[in-house]
């Protein structure tokens, strides 16, 4: 797993499988965007405006 943290755009990207293409997002709640690969799995988590919403950064 590896957390990415961009200030500029302030959106954390949360990776949980390295080295896939995304097939598929979907943006479950708002700011908060699920990628998918081409067999449906999980592998990684955006999340948008993300210093209001995680109070660790």
């Amino acid at each position: 797993m590896k957390l990415r943290y961009d200030q500029e755009t302030n959106s954390l990207s949360i990776v949980l499988k390295q080295g896939t293409l995304v097939e598929e997002s979907d943006e479950t709640k708002a700011g908060v965007i699920l990628d998918y690969d081409n067999t449906g799995e999980l592998v990684s988590i955006e999340i948008l405006n993300a210093s209001e919403r995680v109070p660790v950064l």
